[in-house]
């Protein structure tokens, strides 16, 4: 069994339905991280269904400890490697972070590089996540890896259509590989792009790098627009019943993303919540009503713990297993004690570019779009930039300030909130998608959003359940976000036999 800083991981709890069938998918493949769902699965009115589920996050979360007492320099560097699909939102969030106790105004040239090397990665990860995590749920491919082993279950195209489908995969790995050199030639490399820093960007612009973007991103605009957005409404259209579940809570929330002016309230995708209640109305969204619950998850709670956990500001990470009730390493975040999902359909519903519709399909048809509106928006992005015009406002160490950066990450709303202390990180939180999508229960028994999305889904086949695994998908979760550091019993050896 893995261990978790020497800490054992125990299974999730078991369904308390005596005739339900409960199943652990672990680990849940083709996703970045180690994520485990178990579901109780029983009769309902004639028809196999989920009626239980729990998700839990397997490795312990540190990287907020690591940072206290480091220079707040240092945060968008390591803040990066918490995850390699989606490191740009990190540094992001981190920079914005310190820009806003330092209260500088950064250049136009290094708002507009940020969001260039920002949008690479979201384009190259949403390429990602149709054809190389999701598209296999749904085809047959060649039978080699990666494509074997697999569930033979409800694969529904045709042998033409299949051997176009898995061309295409072929041809994503290509764009995705031109989207991470596209966004590399502002960012000096992908993934972990060193050109974030406090008060601007390192890169100068030059002519000859204006003029390579632009032929990656024509590349590119003809693969989402002409080939990626026809292929997911091909899937949404043979799949069609799965345009009406996964729907769970219906709450959907976005912090906004890519700065359109120097003063940053101006986005292209704005800040704002929809909720099931009142689905067609964008509200605005209180930072102070963000907290993080730990009832279920294997960290101590705070003296100054309220009922619905701390806000992040004050929020702290401190390991306890055992621990009575709990079962995951994520937290719980909540706005107002609410469970609300957040990605790619929470951007383009919340901006309006997408109609109020929560379902498995929608997640998938959402961010092919988003894609779509992300890499056009460069192509004018690209022409605002100034050659050998200004990237950098210089700045000076803060002695001390709070503050948070505030963006989105390909799968969603990310919040870095630092306190700094005699110039050093004295506190320091990360408030991931995942945590939010994939959260356990919180101290009112309110399940996460993957988790409520489970409840109700069909399963034809408990020994190969496809469903579940579909659905898990179009969250598009990454536990390398949400939970890190692993060290395992190095006695330990888990053999698989495919048989």
């Amino acid at each position: 069994m893995p261990q978790a800083m020497g800490i054992p991981v125990p299974a999730a709890p078991q369904a308390t339905a005596a005739a339900a069938q409960v199943i652990a998918i672990d680990p849940v493949t083709r996703l970045e991280g180690h994520l485990k769902i178990q579901v109780s699965i029983d009769t309902v009115n004639g028809k196999q269904q989920v009626v239980d589920a729990w998700s839990t996050g397997t490795l312990f979360r540190g990287f907020e400890a690591i940072l206290v007492g480091r220079h707040p320099w240092d945060a968008q560097h390591i803040t990066q490697r918490v995850c390699g699909v989606c490191p740009v939102s990190h540094g992001l969030a981190a920079v914005e972070a310190v820009d806003a106790i330092t209260k500088i105004a950064i250049p136009n040239n290094a708002r507009v590089m940020r969001n260039l090397v920002l949008g690479s990665n979201f384009v190259a990860s949403h390429i990602l996540q149709f054809y190389h995590l999701t598209a296999p749920d749904f085809i047959d491919g060649p039978a080699m890896p990666p494509w074997q082993p697999s569930w033979s279950a409800d694969k529904r195209f045709d042998s033409v259509t299949t051997g176009i489908l898995v061309n295409h995969y072929v041809t994503a790995l290509d764009m995705r590989r031109k989207a991470q050199e596209m966004g590399a030639l502002f960012g000096g490399r992908l993934p972990n792009p060193p050109a974030y820093i406090p008060g601007g960007f390192t890169t100068t612009v030059r002519a000859d790098r204006v003029s390579r973007f632009k032929t990656y991103l024509n590349d590119l605009i003809g693969f989402i627009d002409g080939t990626y957005i026809p292929d997911v409404e091909a899937l949404a259209s043979v799949y069609d019943e799965y345009s009406a579940i996964g729907k769970g809570w219906g709450n959907l929330l976005a912090y906004g993303v890519f700065d359109l002016d120097a003063a940053g309230p101006q986005k292209l995708l704005a800040r704002g919540r929809r909720v099931a209640a009142s689905p067609n109305a964008t509200i605005p969204i209180e930072i102070f009503r963000i907290a993080e619950d730990v009832t279920h998850s294997w960290y101590a709670p705070s003296a100054a713990t309220a009922p619905g956990g701390l806000p992040p500001a004050s929020g702290v990470t401190t390991p306890q297993y055992p621990k009575s009730g709990a079962y995951s390493w994520l937290k719980a975040p909540r706005y107002a004690k609410g469970a609300y999902e957040v990605g790619a359909l929470a951007r383009m519903t919340v901006n309006g570019d997408y109609p109020y519709s929560v379902s498995v399909m929608d997640r998938h048809l959402a961010r092919a779009q988003e894609a779509s509106k992300i890499a056009h928006a460069m192509q004018s992005w690209v022409s605002q930039l100034v050659v050998n015009g200004p990237v950098f406002a210089t700045n000076a160490v803060p002695v001390s300030g709070t503050a948070y950066g505030l963006t989105e990450a390909p799968r969603g709303a990310l919040g870095h909130w630092v306190q700094i202390a005699n110039s050093k990180i004295a506190r320091y939180q990360i408030v991931t998608p995942t945590c939010w999508n994939a959260s356990p229960r919180d101290s009112m028994n309110r399940r996460g959003p993957i988790v409520q999305a489970l409840i109700g889904m069909p399963v034809a086949n408990i020994d190969q359940p496809i469903e579940v695994v579909r659905l898990i998908h179009s969250f598009d979760p990454c536990l390398s976000c949400a939970v890190h550091v692993m060290r395992p019993k190095e006695e330990a050896r888990i053999i698989t036999l495919n048989m």
